[in-house]
């Protein structure tokens, strides 16, 4: 049985299959249908969403099957000191794959260990989002009909957010990617991430704290917000949490064809003003985010 925790699970065949089914879903929705009927998906989020939530449930509607789950770790038995593997044994009962959220790194793993039916990590902590790495990919694979020769901007929120970590991870793997890692030096990308994963795979890559300085470079400009929910100082948060605003202006010298990445949602990183500039693709990017869990479902079930 397989389980999708980290994006380094899958191999790049295995992403790339996962991106030719989704695209194949997106051109022949009808052909899928039914793919799921009886089938039924448990969500489990023990920590507030909205996208990938519903994203999951939209997807496995549309491929004909059941949801079932919850909301909130108040809506479960968590709230009455029930341990996780529990929760994952109870509710592997009822389900045929499980997609989860938690707060806690690593509880997603400790779930696959217990549980009997597919476990889909749906973001743990700061940790790993693999889910929205996949949606990522298809997204950029849709926008620039490729995932290798690419100059890829990030920009914000490096330290905590999990997007970017898995994003990094999973791009390594194509040849020729570059990275612009823009943020204030409280928020840069954690050196661990640099060690293992840059610098070991001899990835170029360039930190910086001025979103203009090489943005006529980017193919991709992922912006990211500053998350509340990770600091344990409301002053740092307060004083970072603007500390970027993309705008028309700060895109006067960008690439006519560059993407506009953000994994949602959004706070006051990205001004309205830039949502109708057809570099836009954030809201695209949700819509290739239940095609790509739709292909990722059917195949932890092993439907074909």
């Amino acid at each position: 049985m397989k389980h999708l925790i980290d994006i380094k699970d899958l191999s790049v065949e295995e992403i790339d299959e996962l991106i030719k089914v989704a695209k194949d879903i997106m051109s022949n929705p009808e052909k899928y249908q039914e793919k799921c009927k009886y089938k039924k998906l448990a969500t489990l989020f023990f920590e507030p969403s909205t996208r990938t939530r519903l994203s999951f449930e939209a997807a496995m509607m549309e491929l004909g099957g059941n949801v079932i789950g919850f909301s909130s770790s108040n809506a479960s038995s968590t709230a009455k000191g029930e341990s996780v593997s529990d929760t994952i044994r109870t509710v592997g009962c009822y389900s045929d794959i499980i997609a989860m959220r938690h707060p806690k790194e690593g509880a997603p793993l400790v779930a696959s260990e217990k549980s009997t039916v597919p476990i889909i990590n749906a973001g743990d902590g700061g940790h790993n989002h693999p889910t929205q790495t996949l949606t990522d990919l298809l997204t950029i694979y849709s926008e620039k009909n490729r995932l290798d020769n690419l100059t890829i901007g990030l920009c914000g929120d490096l330290k905590f957010g999990r997007t970017v970590h898995s994003l990094i991870t999973a791009m390594s793997r194509y040849k020729n990617i570059k990275f612009v890692l823009i943020s204030p030096d409280e928020l840069k990308i954690p050196d661990y991430v640099k060690e293992e994963i840059l610098e070991k795979n001899n990835i170029e890559y360039i930190e910086t704290n001025d979103i203009e300085e090489h943005m006529s470079k980017l193919d991709i400009l992922y912006m990211t917000r500053v998350q509340r929910e990770r600091f344990f100082n409301e002053e740092d948060y307060l004083r970072l949490k603007d500390y970027y605003i993309l705008n028309n202006a700060k895109l006067k010298n960008a690439k006519k064809d560059l993407c506009i990445m953000h994994p949602l949602p959004r706070v006051n990183e990205i001004s309205v003003e830039v949502d109708d500039d057809e570099r836009a693709c954030y809201f695209r990017q949700v819509l290739y985010g239940k095609f790509i869990r739709m292909a990722l479902i059917l195949k932890l079930l092993n439907i074909k």
